[in-house]
């Protein structure tokens, strides 16, 4: 049967075992769906409350993707079959599922791996951020680019981006430009840069290992463990690619400053003519992005400043759903997934047409009664 996220358990040398979940959606390289979500997240917590299980180890099926974000066009569907201007029910639940399952494993009690290979976006960095060993390979490209269909770097993206060294957290949400390896360990995404290779001899690696029981404290001892298990498998220096978001600092610094978005925007689009091809690949991507997108991600990173990992997962949970019921989201998913003419229509042309209450409205709740993810703390 083709299981949605394998689930399987390591036996080890000391009698304990190791959780092991992978994504097994290769055909659409792992993109989060509900499905996926509700195999993963219950299993995590059953593993996290077995003390015979040490840690875990999660990944995707396939070479190419750890997973390349949620299944937006499943949303995309479910928008098009709920009546105008409201929410349909299986994306709420999509949003709450997902969140709980990002929070769940930035709290998680016992070592968690991320094996992120290859494409790594959106809503699988969300899943890799809160991992507390995070590998990266040589083929590991990243991004955030939720400017392309209408939305915004949600998956705790406004805790994680904002973590990021000086402002590179806002030029990549404002201009989902792909970062590779050695950028995710400068921007504090990863631990580790592996080669691909390596991640075959993983689980007996794994298996060999004692590991420490959890009521004698094994918590910190097993993470130890973990490191000392992956320290001796990081690539040799010469295969690391060359960071461009540490090449491109001081640029970065310079081109999101301290001042206000319009002023932003235009040394952004005037990175479209740049003689460095990535610098000019994100340029483009934010002149042709949604203006909308540009405009909530900046108002994002202001409002989240001061707010706990919990508190950042609530606002998102709002202006997740509210942008399903706007037109920019569908109408990105739309160009870039469905038709994929690659030409969306956005409702806005430029920033200085989007309104202060339609942002706004991104943030009223649309729900009654306590917040669903009230919970978390």
């Amino acid at each position: 049967m083709n299981d949605c996220v394998i689930l399987r358990e390591i036996p080890t040398a000391c009698g304990r075992r190791f959780g092991h979940a992978t994504l097994n959606a290769p055909q659409r390289l792992n993109a989060l769906s509900l499905e996926m979500i509700d195999r993963l997240a219950p299993q995590l917590a059953a593993w996290a409350e077995d003390s015979e299980i040490v840690g875990v180890l999660l990944d995707g099926s396939g070479d190419k993707a750890f997973c390349a974000g949620g299944d937006v066009a499943a949303l995309y569907r479910a928008i098009k079959a709920a009546p105008a201007g409201q929410v349909a029910p299986e994306i709420a639940t999509f949003f709450e599922h997902e969140y709980r399952l990002d929070h769940l494993i930035h709290t998680y009690p016992k070592p968690l791996l991320c094996w992120g290979q290859g494409v790594v976006m959106g809503g699988g960095l969300g899943l890799m951020a809160g991992a507390s060993h995070r590998v990266v390979t040589p083929s590991t490209r990243m991004a955030m680019p939720e400017i392309t269909i209408g939305i915004y770097p949600d998956v705790g993206g406004s805790w994680f981006l904002r973590r990021m060294p000086g402002r590179a957290g806002l030029f990549l949400a404002l201009t989902g430009a792909p970062i590779n390896a050695a950028d995710a360990r400068f921007a504090g995404l990863a631990d580790y840069l592996i080669d691909e290779r390596e991640r075959a001899r993983l689980p007996a690696l794994i298996g060999a290992t004692h590991w420490q029981a959890a009521e004698d404290g094994g918590s910190a001892a097993n993470h130890a463990r973990l490191d000392a298990l992956l320290h001796p498998l990081s690539a040799p220096a010469d295969s690391i690619p060359t960071s461009r978001l540490r090449t491109h600092f001081d640029r970065i610094e310079a081109l999101i400053g301290n001042d206000r978005l319009v002023d932003i925007a235009h040394r952004l689009r005037a990175l479209t003519d740049d003689e460095d091809s990535w610098l000019a690949t994100a340029g483009n991507t934010f002149a042709h992005g949604a203006p909308s997108s540009a405009r909530l991600s900046w108002e994002l990173w202001q409002r989240t400043r001061h707010m706990s990992l919990a508190e950042v997962f609530r606002v998102e949970y709002i202006v997740s759903v509210a942008c399903t019921s706007k037109a920019d989201f569908a109408e990105g998913v739309r160009a870039l997934l469905i038709d994929k003419d690659r030409q969306p229509r956005w409702r806005h042309a430029d920033l200085g047409e989007i309104s202060a209450s339609e942002i706004a409205d991104h943030f009223r709740p649309r729900f009654s009664g306590a917040h669903p993810l009230a919970d978390l703390d």
